[in-house]
């Protein structure tokens, strides 16, 4: 005589977000979405380039595709390609300002490297 016991399926852990902007992102995304991107969305995708091998792409379009995902966060849109959400999972979107230079800079938990200028990243 044989017993089988089934144990209870495991729950399944929740996912993090996407991605997620911070406070100074959000603030500079409403104002290029008010002023000259106004009615326009920020396309965020990953493309081949760059000594370690990708590297993150940023674009304005009109309307999303019919492979972008919409992220909504602290009230602010922005979509991201499709083939890109792999290596975005549970990625930060920031917006800094230094004396010689401002733009939007990515804290990514998939990052394994970065080449030296900091230009492109592996997974």
């Amino acid at each position: 005589m044989s017993t089988t016991t089934e144990s209870p399926p495991r729950p399944k852990r929740a996912l993090p977000p996407l991605m997620q902007l911070s406070d100074a992102a959000a603030e500079r995304l409403r104002a290029l979405y008010a002023a000259g991107e106004a009615g326009r969305k920020l396309r965020i995708s990953v493309r081949t380039k760059g000594c370690s091998g990708l590297s993150y792409d940023l674009s304005w379009v009109d309307e999303p595709g019919p492979g972008d995902e919409v992220v909504t966060d602290k009230g602010v849109t922005v979509l991201v390609d499709r083939k890109a959400t792999l290596f975005l999972i549970g990625t930060v979107m920031d917006y800094e300002v230094r004396p010689m230079s401002a733009g939007f800079t990515f804290t990514n938990p998939n990052e394994k490297g970065r080449c030296g200028c900091g230009e492109s990243f592996h997974v």
